[in-house]
């Protein structure tokens, strides 16, 4: 059963609206004895270079910007002033903000992170910074990349896994999100649904292979993935209209799936922090993320490799 109880929000210093504090306080709310820390690494390179300043008062000049913003943080809580959630501020200088998010996580012991994305108002799609993308990456613990659409109670819930491995780690990744994302619809009342792509026929083997059936092959790939979901939905009490097998990319069928069932949250994992698992992160969940217009929820396994 998950408990997302010492969550991390990072705040967004130039938004007028902080829709992560918002969407944190819904999960918070889902809880008992929950904690939000509103965090803010902040940095300008001009208090490190002045020579006019001894280091005595750039620190009091840091700390006094430090005070400032800890102060408008605080105001960014009074609308939450009658809720049940215990909140934190901390704001810390730090050059970099997703490594000074990585250490706050850490030392925190924080379970999840909230982050808003930013959207681009020519084409209405989604801009992710590089802070964005380091902490899918290498965060130790969920991270909850925040757009604008709410989690309606009754609504839809998509997790996504992979079916195409027999790889006991992504079997253990697949069961991860399944119970977790079944925990998360079950606290909003909401549908929870299952999608895997399976890959399309190489055109390569067919060319190459003149014996070679691509039908066949196609209908024995697409069995083989049917077998493994229905086995996840028996293991997890799901009914077979919430699964959903269709043949493509990973990037292309998830994205559609969630428009299909107009779905409020999508679940999906994330194997590896660094080396080729972090490429890999690049080429196939980065571009799902960027392709979707609800919240995304990034797991970890919960012995990653390294």
């Amino acid at each position: 059963m998950i408990k997302y109880q010492r969550i991390l929000v990072v705040v967004d210093p130039v938004a007028e609206t902080q829709p992560a504090l918002h969407r944190a306080v819904s999960v918070a709310a889902l809880e008992d004895d929950a904690t939000i820390t509103l965090f803010l690494p902040i940095y300008d390179f001009s208090y490190e270079m002045t020579s006019m300043l001894s280091s005595e008062e750039r620190d009091e000049m840091r700390e006094g910007v430090v005070q400032g913003r800890e102060e408008w943080l605080k105001t960014l809580l009074e609308p939450y002033a009658d809720s049940k959630v215990h909140f934190d501020v901390k704001v810390v200088w730090h050059s970099r903000p997703f490594e000074a998010i990585i250490h706050q996580v850490q030392d925190g012991h924080h379970d999840l992170v909230v982050k808003s994305t930013h959207k681009h108002a020519l084409i209405q799609s989604f801009i992710f910074t590089p802070t964005d993308w380091h902490l899918l990456r290498k965060c130790p613990c969920p991270v909850l990349l925040v757009k604008e659409r709410d989690w309606p109670m009754g609504g839809h819930i998509l997790a996504a896994v992979n079916c195409c491995s027999d790889d006991n780690a992504q079997e253990t990744l697949n069961n991860k999100i399944i119970a977790e994302s079944a925990e998360v619809a079950r606290l909003l009342s909401a549908t929870l649904h299952l999608v895997n792509a399976y890959p399309i026929t190489p055109v390569n083997m067919a060319l190459e292979l003149p014996d070679f059936d691509p039908h066949a092959y196609n209908a024995a790939v697409k069995k083989h993935h049917e077998r493994a979901l229905y086995e996840y939905a028996v293991r997890f009490e799901l009914e077979p209209k919430v699964l959903h097998l269709q043949e493509g990319l990973a990037e292309e069928v998830i994205p559609r799936c969630a428009d299909e069932i107009s779905a409020s949250l999508v679940i999906l994992g994330s194997v590896g922090r660094t080396g080729l698992s972090a490429a890999l992160l690049g080429n196939t969940a980065e571009h799902v993320i960027d392709k979707l217009n609800c919240d995304v929820l990034v797991l970890r396994p919960d012995s990653p490799a390294t």
